[in-house]
Order: structure tokens, then sequence, then C-alpha cells
């Protein structure tokens, strides 16, 4: 009865989410375990000497029903968690953990891969099984096949306290962020607010019981619309002060003492692996290579943008005191007076460019998007098992109308989400005896519901998110490698933003925002005088934006170049930090440590400043297109599809992006862009 232990009986292989119950996870990662385990023996069994097919391409095979059921599970507990959920994912992770160093320590295992690897200029092996052979080879050695026996426990015992450590702190953030309820019982203290979002919150309060009066909550849909419009400072520092103390109120969600312990069981590892730092065991795998390179590009970054966020806040103190105000700026003020500052600059109204940004016109334009540049027809599916009740099914195809894959979005906040947006795979792209395994790709976000008669209304901001977590699926859906250890998102950390961040170009378009952009209520398409509006602004705050995610960047990057094992205060080390670059007071770093999933949950450890790197190849790889004088050249798309979206990790990423590009990226296209040159 237990669906992972057949084939689905579904359209396109989907999982059966209508059958699959909280009970049937932990018997299905037991028997893919064991499973799995019996694949490694007969890899280990096999009396033919160690080959490529027998060894590499055999280990990359294997695993199938392991990976089934965790990908369901993983995606199931970020986008539709339950406290079910929560008790089993305590059982899998050190299930995992230590599944996981049993392969990766096994010595027998490794001595096979070792003779592969050291065999290999005499193999003759296309570039994408080279490529496989080199990753496999430094995935033992990096996971601890070269340590002798007593420091490969302690590498266990490392690996498992950390995946639950990891845990544990997600779960602390969603549920700090669900424990922060904001009720108004009086309307006055609405008074700046959108009608929009006073209608929402209203729904909120009734859900909760509360009819009459209004509800809001630290998701992003709920608070920053709180932060820019709402005229009670004392309001919006409550909301602000919740937000920024998630994680640190010395409660059972308090997560500093996590924060020290898994910075610290990663120095321990690093150490163990023979790194001087944890940085430099991340770094080393990424385009950058070293912390030197990325303290060098974030620091000319931040001479660039620091002083320009001094201006803006010297900018928003005078407005301030030009009103009569009689206080000093402080992080809950500048929303406010930024959003006051752009309507008097720009004559531009967040409120009014809403009405222009309905969600399902916003997808339907990041389709066709899609068509001009590769062809895709996407079609929405009915009757489809689906993750949740909120989320939509597409299936994607060619112009020729071949099956490419499956695409689910999930656009609402709920409880049960955390917070942001992202990209994840039900099933990635691989070949299996010849015949292309399709994807299955899901996309999830946070955006604002519909309220009463009234659609989902999203700023540009979240149109922007839309196709930047398109730009991660079209890397999946697209994919054509033959392995699926290489298929797809599996490329270094500060390339795999590249397909996601270039997507956003369009969505500023003017072109195609006039394809999108109408009226929810008249379908009138945005006029040309409120695009030319957002083209002007588009530079402005970039200060703030540029400084608040650098500070992030710059802290991820602090923890993570700790040299030894030390005994740490986390809100001192993170006040250090921000001294050292020059944090402006008016400014709060867009992560503090203990709500910082991204590093301490997400797999983004000395990594956070991927984004802005790849800001960098963006910023270029879409001048390629501006060159050509058509946003929608077919050649210079299929250049960027066949070099970089279907590849996957099978080469260099620096190689790819040459291919497609032909030289180097530089830093001044993104300065410019931003308005910090």
């Amino acid at each position: 009865e237990n669906p992972f232990f057949s084939e689905y009986q579904t359209p396109f292989g989907v999982p059966p989410f209508d059958l699959i119950q909280t009970e049937h996870f932990l018997p299905a990662f037991e028997e893919g375990i064991k499973k799995h385990e019996l694949e490694i023996e007969d890899i280990l069994q096999n009396e033919e000497s160690a080959s490529f097919e027998n060894i590499i391409e055999a280990l990359d095979r294997s695993g199938e029903l392991l990976s089934k059921v965790s990908s369901v599970f993983y995606n199931l507990t970020s986008c539709n968690t339950s406290d079910e959920l929560q008790a089993v994912a305590k059982d899998v992770s050190p299930l995992m953990s230590q599944h996981g160093d049993n392969i990766r320590l096994n010595p027998e295992l490794f001595k096979r891969v070792k003779a592969v690897y050291d065999s290999k200029e005499d193999l003759d092996l296309s570039s994408e099984q080279m490529r496989l052979l080199d990753e496999t080879y430094k995935g033992f050695v990096r996971g601890g096949a070269n340590l002798g026996e007593e420091d490969q426990d302690k590498l266990r015992e490392i690996n498992k306290k950390l995946s639950m450590l990891s845990l544990q702190f997600g779960e602390n953030i969603l549920a700090e962020t669900n424990n922060f309820q904001m009720f108004i019982e009086n309307e006055e203290d609405l008074a700046g607010l959108p009608e929009s979002v006073k209608n929402a919150t209203a729904v909120a309060a009734k859900d909760a019981e509360k009819e009459g009066q209004w509800l809001f909550t630290l998701h992003k849909p709920s608070m920053i619309p709180f932060l820019q419009y709402s005229e009670n400072r004392d309001l919006r520092k409550k909301i602000f002060t919740g937000y920024i103390s998630r994680g640190d109120n010395s409660n059972e969600n308090d997560n500093k003492e996590k924060v020290a312990e898994i910075v610290n069981l990663r120095v321990e590892k690093a150490h163990l692996l023979g790194y001087e730092d944890h940085a430099a065991f991340i770094l080393e795998e990424n385009m950058s290579k070293t912390s030197e390179t990325v303290y060098s590009f974030m620091n000319q970054i931040m001479e660039a943008a620091l002083p320009v966020a001094r201006s803006e806040a010297k900018n928003l103190q005078t407005m301030i005191n030009e009103e009569g105000g009689d206080f000093k700026l402080e992080a809950w003020d500048w929303w406010y007076y930024t959003e006051k500052l752009r309507k008097k600059k720009y004559e531009l109204d967040e409120k009014e460019i809403r009405q222009y940004f309905e969600l399902e016109n916003v997808r339907t334009g990041l389709f066709e998007v899609v068509r001009k540049l590769y062809g895709l027809q996407i079609t929405e599916l009915q009757d489809m098992p689906r993750p949740h009740e909120d989320a939509l099914a597409f299936e994607v195809k060619e112009a020729d109308g071949t099956h490419v894959g499956i695409l689910y979005m999930d656009f609402y906040p709920r409880a049960s989400k955390r917070g942001g947006a992202w990209m994840s795979s039900y099933r990635k792209q691989y070949m299996k005896d010849g015949a292309n395994i399709a994807p299955v790709i899901t996309t999830v976000f946070n955006f604002t519901k519909p309220a009463g008669d009234q659609p989902a209304l999203i700023s540009f901001e979240e149109a922007s998110t839309m196709y930047h977590e398109f730009g991660h699926a079209l890397h999946g859906l697209l994919s054509m490698c033959t392995y699926e250890g290489l298929s797809g998102t599996s490329v270094a950390r500060d390339f795999v933003e590249l397909p996601s961040q270039i997507m956003e170009n369009w969505a500023a378009h003017p072109e195609v925002i006039k394809s999108y952009a109408k009226h929810f209520e008249t379908g009138e398409v945005i006029p040309d005088e409120l695009i030319a509006k957002l083209e002007a602004s588009s530079t402005f705050n970039q200060g703030f934006i540029t400084v608040e995610y650098l500070s992030a960047a710059f802290l991820d990057m602090d923890w993570h170049s700790l040299k030894e094992v030390t005994e740490l205060d986390v809100n001192e080390f993170e006040n250090k930090s921000m001294a050292k670059i020059g944090l402006i007071p008016e400014i709060v770093v867009r992560y503090r440590s203990p709500y910082f999933n991204h590093v301490f949950s997400g797999g983004y450890s000395a990594g956070y400043y991927s984004y802005i790197w790849a800001e960098v190849l963006d910023a270029d790889a879409f001048e390629a297109f501006k060159e050509t004088g058509d946003l929608f050249d077919q050649e210079t798309a299929l250049a960027f599809r066949t070099n970089i979206l279907s590849k996957g990790g099978t080469e260099d990423p620096m190689e790819l992006y040459l291919k497609f590009r032909g030289s180097k990226p530089g830093i001044d296209p993104l300065l410019k862009k931003r308005g910090l040159k």
C-alpha cells in the first residue's frame, strides 16, 4: 500500500500526492537505504576490473528509490510541513547522514573509484563522463575517504550533529515566523495602507477567528506593505523588531547556540579534511575558488554602494525633518520614507503599480517570454496530483509538441510553508537505457493571496521574483544530460544563479512589461509614462538594497572564515562583523545570524555572495541579447540554451560561459545597472 514501493500510476509519472501519507515516509526511507546498500554491495561484488561503467556510472544510477522518497519528503517539509512531518524528519536526518557516510567512507568502494580515476587518461571518456568521474572522486575525498579510521569516526559524528542542527534551525525559524501575530483592532491604526492590504489582512484575521480585526504577520506579503505604508511608527517598529528578533528571543526557538555549534562543527570538519576553514572547503568547488577572491569582489562593490546608502539615509532624514519629525531615522522607518520619497521624486506610487501586476497576467506574460525565447509551450493541467491545493500543474512542451517536463507553481504563503521563494525538483532529468527521463520541477513563492473579489495583485519586485525562479526552473526543465548527478541545477553555487537572474532582465524590460502589465479592473495596458517612471526609478534605493544584501554576504563569509573552534557570543560576533564593513545604523543586515536560513539550514554556507557574483554574469550575458537589437534573438537564445541551460554541471562553469559569450565578464555592467557608477 506504500505508493513509493511501486511505479507511480499517475500522468507523466508525477508523485501521487493524494495517496502519500505521513506514515509512508519512514518505511520508504528505510527500504530505500536498504536497497541502496544492496546496490552498492552489487557494485563491490562485481569481479570484473574497475571501469567507468561498473563503478562510476553504476554509482550514479544507484539509489533510485531513496531519491524518489527523498525528493517528495524534503519538498513537502519546505512547502507543506506539519508537526508529524517534522517528527519524521528528526528520525530521517541521522539515518540519511549515516547512510551518506557509509558510502563515502567505504574503503573498498573508494579503492575502486580511485582505480578508475587514476587510469582516466587511458580511458576513452566523453567530456561529460570525465566530469562525472572527477566529481565522483572529489566527492569521496571531500567526504573523508582518505582519512584514518579514528578521524572518519569523528567525521561521522560531526555530520550527524550538523544534519540535526540544520534541521532544528529551520524548524525554529518557521515557528518564530508563525508565532508572531499583530492584530489591529482600530481602523485608524491602518492609516496609509492600501485597500488591497486591508482586505487581505481582514481575511487573515477572520481565518484566525478574529473577525472585524486585521492580522499582520512576518510573512513578506504582510510585513513589507506595512513597513512601506503604515503611518503608525510604533507599529512599524513592532513588526520590524519582531522580524529581526526571530531566533533571538531566548525561548525554546532560540538559535544562537545552534549558530555557534554549527560554525564550530564546520571548523572541526574543515580541519579534519585538511582545509584551514569551512570557506576554503566550500569555495574550492565554486567559480571564485578562494576567500580572498570573494572578499576582494565584495569589497569593490561595497566601496561603491556604501557612500550611496549614506546619501540615501541623509535624504530620508531631510524628509523627516521637513515634515516636522523630531526623531532620527531608524531601520523601521527606511521602507516608509523611501516609499514616500519614491512617490515624490518619480511620482511613482507602489499602490498604483500593483494594480497593473495581477498575478495571472504576470504568469501569462512570463510563459510568452519563454515561448519567444525557446519555443516552449506551457499548458495548465487539470486533475493532476498536486503537493498542495494552492499549487498549479503545467505541462511544458517544445514548439513541435515534444514533452519537456512537468512544472508546479505554488504562489501563496501559509503557516506550513517556509518563507521566501525557491525552485526544486521532484524528479531530475537524466537518460536511462537510452531514453530521456523528463524532469518534474516545482517553483514555490510567498505572494499576496487574492482577497474577496480582488485577484492577487503583486509588486513589481514579486513579478521579478517569479521570473527569477522560473529561470531556475528552465535550468531544470531544459537539462539534456546523461547522468542525474550532473543534470539541471547540479552546478557550482556561484553559477547556479545565472539562469535565474538573467530572466529578471526580461521582467523589467519595457517591451515585455507592456505584454503582461494590465490594470486588473479595466484591462488597460500599463501607460508608457508609468513604465518610464519605473525605469527612471530602477536605480533608486540601490545603495540600501546593495548594502543590505552585501552585509549578509560578509557576515556569512566572516562566520565561515573562522580558523579555530572558539567560544562564541553570536550577537557580539555579528556586531563586530558589521562594524568592520562600516554598516550604517539605519540599515540592519538582511539576515541576522539567528534566522540566516540560507547558510545555517539551506546549503548556501560561504556562498551567499553567489547572487551578486551571478549578477555580474547576468548583466554581461543580457548584453549579448541587447547587442543584437532583439530581446528574443533566436541565435543568442539558442546559444544560451545550448551552452548554459542544457549542460548542467557537465563542464567547468567558466568554460560554459566562455562558449556562450566568448569572453569573461567584468564588474562595470553591474555597477552601472545598479546606478553605483
